[in-house]
């Protein structure tokens, strides 16, 4: 088995689920996995994801596992006996070829409180099954050694006293056991420069810090869920801060764009919310124009903090670091160059909410390529009510 935990997921799927509970509990949603590496080949695969699938819809969380989730402060007595009870739907869950030869669907359909811890597990399972049949011997060493230069780079950035890094590799690791020898790694040689990471089952067996807060699919559901579209990310900010009351205040910029995002995030959000998460688009603008919004509303914005999480390497990192020092707070979170670096390609995978209670729903990124939307009816009409240019 690949997925032996339901802890082995990203944090945000837990934080999510617990705001889905107390306030959308009848919700019902679509995914739908997607491939962006071209000339993919997953057909011979297709059967054993399915086997891995099976074995993931048997999986519950262990009485010790329920106690680690309890210690953790934002998380509520009622959820997790909620999660004492709770296993992902089987029947929720349909895996297939696709339209063209060697084309991998997977579509997720049901009440969103149950399939929401679906995305994580699947995209590990579907990238360690493929990588264990064409890289059979993966070098490794390639891999330690390139880890170890990571670890110098901050090391070696004496300017830089507060850098900090958390990693977010699951969706896209290797393996679950290079993500634990990375994870291992790291703890050992980089100190307080590791702030943590985003799976819950790794924080736990490495005595670090779980991260994260919302994702995309939490503020576009809420298209669907709020009292109008074109209030719908107020409306999400709004339920966040009613259900975590001032904790996990990193709110997510990018579902409609920085503009829009700017637009919304007034003088009462830019108090509330600890700060903003990147994850599209020009980094250093986005930097620029978050220090500007948070002087023009009255913040200081050395009170706040940037998390920087858009496909990023170390060196970027710490580029960025550079330029925000001693301006405002920037920590940054690193996935695939920390849990897939071994010398050849990665897969470029991903699985996102595509409708909810029936009517689609969208992310318009800042940056083009990661706009999805099955309809362009409704992406169209979604720029239209949130004044974004079309494409």
């Amino acid at each position: 088995m690949i997925i032996r935990s339901l802890l082995d997921t990203d944090l945000y799927k837990f934080t999510m689920m617990q705001v889905v509970l107390h306030h959308f509990p009848s919700a019902q949603v679509q995914y739908r996995f997607w491939c962006r590496t071209p000339d993919v080949d997953f057909g011979p695969f297709i059967d054993e994801i399915e086997r891995e699938i099976d074995a993931l819809c048997e999986v519950r969380l262990r009485e010790d596992e329920l106690d680690y989730l309890r210690s953790l402060r934002f998380i509520k007595s009622d959820f997790v006996d909620f999660l004492g009870l709770f296993h992902l739907p089987r029947k929720s869950i349909h895996v297939s070829p696709g339209d063209k030869p060697g084309e991998l669907s997977i579509v997720v359909e049901g009440a969103w409180l149950h399939t929401i811890l679906f995305e994580i597990p699947v995209l590990a399972i579907v990238n360690e099954v493929y990588f264990r049949h064409r890289i059979p011997e993966p070098d490794l060493e390639l891999g330690r050694a390139r880890l170890m230069e990571k670890v110098e780079m901050v090391k070696q950035a004496s300017d830089l006293p507060a850098f900090r890094v958390a990693e977010y590799g699951t969706r896209r690791r290797f393996s679950h056991a290079w993500h634990d020898e990375v994870l291992r790694a790291l703890k050992a040689r980089m100190g307080p420069s590791l702030a943590g990471t985003s799976n819950v089952y790794m924080a736990r067996r490495h005595g670090l810090t779980p991260m994260g807060t919302m994702g995309h699919e939490y503020l576009q559901a809420c298209q669907a869920l709020g009292p109008r579209l074109r209030d719908s990310q107020v409306f999400a900010l709004e339920v966040w801060a009613k259900e975590y009351r001032g904790d996990l205040g990193i709110a997510l910029s990018d579902v409609y764009g920085l503009e829009a995002f700017l637009r919304d995030f007034d003088m009462y959000f830019c108090k509330l919310f600890d700060g903003a998460r990147h994850d599209s688009g020009d980094p250093m603008e986005w930097g620029e124009r978050m220090i500007e919004h948070y002087r023009a509303n009255r913040v200081d914005p050395l009170s706040k903090t940037l998390v920087f999480s858009d496909g990023l390497n170390f060196s970027r990192a710490l580029e960025l670091a550079r330029r925000f020092a001693g301006r405002i707070q920037v920590s940054f979170g690193i996935g695939t160059n920390l849990t897939h670096d071994l010398g050849h390609e990665p897969l470029q995978v991903v699985m996102k909410m595509v409708r909810c209670n029936g009517q689609p729903v969208a992310k318009i990124s800042d940056e083009p390529a990661k706009t999805m939307c099955d309809d362009p009816a409704y992406l169209s009409y979604l720029r239209h009510v949130f004044d974004l240019p079309s494409v």
